[in-house]
């Protein structure tokens, strides 16, 4: 890649070609929990904080009402920091001269000026549209005035909110490569790879992160089989795409024997979100925000297709990893992400611990430096879906220069089709697996309590 193409595909501040790209879509901003209370006290006294998305601040808030305001962070009087104002249930005041916002913006008093200038009538503070989807704040940062596109009815924001566990930790890294790590489906039989097996345990157990660890691919002739054994024993995985509605279908298919073959589907949503299986009823809904050209938060929804879930218990497992009110990672760069050479040696491929995967992409992230630099890299057939995303990357952005729609949006001619979508991570017969991941899926799916029937259109 050309030194030229790479800042272009990185850079997202405003005014930047990708960045008007990302601002074509909703934006995962905060998550619910961190307005609440019992996780930070700060929210007891006043429910607001400052945010950074797309190299801009702002503040996020919430009224008496229980509404959600989003404005731009410098007042708009004479630019003040807005993060620091006054709650006072209808608004924002802001303690520099008592100019005072509701959540939309609104200028609701001036109280240093003369009433007859009705400065009020004059004076309004950006804001944005703030919608609540499953325990996460999304916003649209479009133009001023611009209409937001509809949200896709994908199986994390239609899931009842027992159904759904959401959380969140930022990387020292930029965007694209946090995006890459999650959709390349051959990096886990090496950077997750454990070199020996446990016995299988429920997902319930491992809920933080042990997803390849001990968890089932499933059973054949009465035998089990570990995912972290078809990981270590079939490395070599046949990987394919196709398009669809919100991006990318990706398979990997790894040959076991004659008959048998682990198939592992998961999708790609532009344009910087996956979906993948985390057991044969929990899947993984993991959004980027860029929150600047050298920081991502990854926003992660949980969705259940069987039981409620357990928040408490997810959030305290991650909690162990995760430092609030900031969700921090407690390892890093700094105390070189937890590695341990013996373990290396003796456990696992990377030698960063069993417990907590998520570090483990971490550290392919931020060791690449805050900005990969792509002119040094050697693509090879196992990066193909990297390839294939960089160029509908490239496109998109000359599509939205030249005025024309940013792809993938779920507008009224794509509504119907932007449900799901399915993933299967399992062992089925080598010749059918094209119908059996369908079946796999739609069976998930019919016993799922909460799932809208018929099925997805995906799987028909």
């Amino acid at each position: 890649m050309r030194a030229e193409q790479n800042e272009l595909i990185t850079r997202i501040g405003p005014g930047t070609p990708c960045g008007a790209v990302h601002r074509s879509y909703w934006q995962p901003v905060a998550l619910v929990d961190e307005f609440d209370a019992r996780l930070d006290p700060r929210m007891q006294s006043r429910a607001v904080k400052a945010v950074r998305a797309l190299g801009q601040d702002f503040v996020l808030f919430r009224d008496a009402t229980g509404a959600w305001g989003l404005l731009d962070k410098d007042c708009p009087h004479r630019g003040a920091d807005l993060s620091f104002g006054r709650d006072e249930g209808d608004g924002l005041r802001c303690p520099f001269h008592g100019w005072k916002f509701d959540v939309n913006g609104k200028c609701l008093d001036t109280p240093a000026e003369p009433d007859a200038l009705r400065m009020c009538d004059r004076v309004r503070a950006r804001s944005y549209p703030v919608v609540e989807k499953s325990g996460i704040v999304f916003a649209w940062l479009g133009a001023e005035g611009s209409t937001p596109p509809p949200f896709p009815a994908f199986d994390c924001f239609v899931a009842p909110s027992t159904h759904t566990f959401a959380f969140k930790g930022m990387w020292n890294a930029n965007w694209l490569q946090c995006v890459e790590v999650g959709i390349d489906p051959a990096h886990p039989s090496f950077l997750h790879r454990f070199l020996f097996d446990e016995p299988l345990e429920g997902i319930g157990e491992n809920a933080a992160g042990k997803q390849f660890r001990s968890a089932s691919a499933g059973t054949v002739q009465g035998e089990h089989w570990p995912m972290t054994r078809i990981m270590r024993e079939f490395h070599q995985p046949d990987i394919s795409w196709e398009p669809a509605p919100w991006g990318m279908r990706v398979t990997a298919l790894r040959p076991m024997t004659e008959d048998l073959t682990h198939v592992r589907v998961t999708q790609s949503v532009f344009p910087h979100t996956f979906v993948i299986p985390l057991s044969e009823t929990l899947t993984i809904t993991q959004m980027h925000l860029p929150v600047d050209d050298e920081h991502t938060y990854w926003f992660t929804v949980f969705t259940s297709f069987a039981g409620p879930v357990d928040k408490e218990a997810m959030r305290n497992q991650r909690l162990k990893y995760i430092s609030l009110p900031d969700y921090l990672p407690n390892s890093g760069r700094h105390n070189n992400w937890g590695f341990n050479g013996a373990e290396q040696r003796t456990t696992t491929y990377l030698g960063m611990g069993e417990d907590d995967i998520n570090v483990h992409d971490q550290w392919a992230v931020e060791s690449m430096g805050t900005i990969a630099d792509r002119t040094r890299e050697h693509l090879g057939t196992s990066d193909r879906i990297i390839i294939a995303n960089r160029r509908a990357l490239l496109k998109a952005i000359d599509d939205v220069k030249a005025g024309r729609p940013a792809p993938y949006l779920a507008d009224a001619s794509q509504a119907a089709a932007m449900t799901g979508p399915d993933t299967v991570d399992g062992i089925a017969p080598a010749g059918e697996w094209g119908t059996w991941w369908k079946e796999q899926a739609r069976a998930k799916r019919d016993h799922a309590p909460w799932t809208a029937k018929p099925v997805a259109a995906e799987t028909q």
